[in-house]
């Protein structure tokens, strides 16, 4: 019986994905080192396409893919695919985002916490022989107003995994309603920017989110807040952020993502760090930081992969 197809994998995930695929009768191949050319060139043997973050699936290279019925992107976000002109082309756009909604949730919270009180400094000071008690007395997050901007799979996750610390979850998601409940009372941003102590954004980047936070929406806060960012690092306008943080407008900011990763977080190192990155280092105290991580578990990995697995074996019955 000959396969229904064949499958390229340009990065590495879990091997339950190959293993299932190869069960559901594809063949896989995995080739992290083809270069653009050569995937163009060679488009119109795949049936479908398993990518994270290393390469932008264009225009030109899903035209390329005659015989192309399914993108499958390991992670949450489609930002480096063209959805709407693979759309066009019939062409299926699949991510997995349910698998690694809890591990943002509980790394979103780690980072609050962290923040919260002192950890990471208070962490570098006795490493380094100094005990300073009363310079590192934290704030309690019983009592504290948190605002979620988007309420999907890691804004739900993020407030579970907060409803045992006595705070207020208020959430607004322009795209849904009606997902209120015991954990969360959905609200408008007219309340958030009134009444939250904390803001987490869970949003996707698009055109619409593209610095979605910047010094105007900054400044519509009555509170000096903590800003989280676990979603993308365009979301935030980091220089006016900085500027925030720097007029005490912002009391602190755990960011997991930032604006320089480009396609994929491993591109920040690759060249001279911007002033505003450096700046943002210096704010010891202030400012949490990681390397997009959020999300990046042994347990998210595998989770992932079979997500994605199963919505594959659903559209190709």
């Amino acid at each position: 019986m000959d396969h229904p197809g064949m499958i390229l994998f340009l990065d590495e995930t879990h091997p339950v994905l190959l293993d299932d695929l190869e069960g559901m009768g594809y063949r896989c191949i995995y080739d992290p080192d083809i270069g653009r050319e050569q995937l163009k060139s060679r488009m119109h043997e795949f049936t479908g396409i398993i990518v994270r973050s290393r390469m932008k699936l264009d225009k030109e290279l899903i035209a390329a893919g005659k015989n192309l019925r399914f993108i499958g992107r390991i992670g949450s976000g489609l930002e480096n695919i063209d959805v709407s002109f693979a759309k066009s082309r019939g062409v299926v756009c699949l991510s997995s985002p349910e698998g690694n909604r809890q591990a943002v949730g509980e790394h979103a919270a780690g980072m609050l916490l962290a923040l919260l009180n002192n950890i990471c400094v208070a962490d570098r000071q006795v490493r380094s022989g100094h005990w300073r008690r009363e310079a590192n007395r934290g704030m309690e997050l019983s009592g504290q107003t948190v605002g979620l901007v988007g309420f999907g799979n890691t804004g739900s996750a993020f407030a579970r995994c907060l409803s045992g610390f006595g705070c207020t979850l208020l959430a607004y998601d322009k795209y849904k309603e009606g997902f209120g409940n015991v954990i969360v009372r959905e609200t408008d941003m007219d309340e958030i920017f009134h009444e939250a102590d904390i803001l987490s954004l869970h949003v996707p980047l698009t055109e619409e989110t593209s610095y979605l936070v910047n010094q105007a929406y900054l400044a519509r806060f009555r509170k000096k807040i903590i800003l989280i960012n676990t979603s993308r690092g365009n979301v935030v306008h980091t220089a006016d952020l900085i500027a925030a943080l720097a007029q005490d407008q912002v009391r602190g900011a755990a960011l997991d993502v930032l604006e320089y990763e480009e396609l994929s977080a491993d591109a920040l190192g690759a060249s001279p760090l911007p002033d505003n990155f450096s700046k943002l280092c210096e704010m010891d105290g202030k400012v949490v930081l990681t390397p997009h991580v959020a999300g990046w578990t042994a347990e998210s990995k595998i989770k992932m992969a079979s997500v994605l697995s199963d919505k594959i074996r659903k559209i190709t019955r």
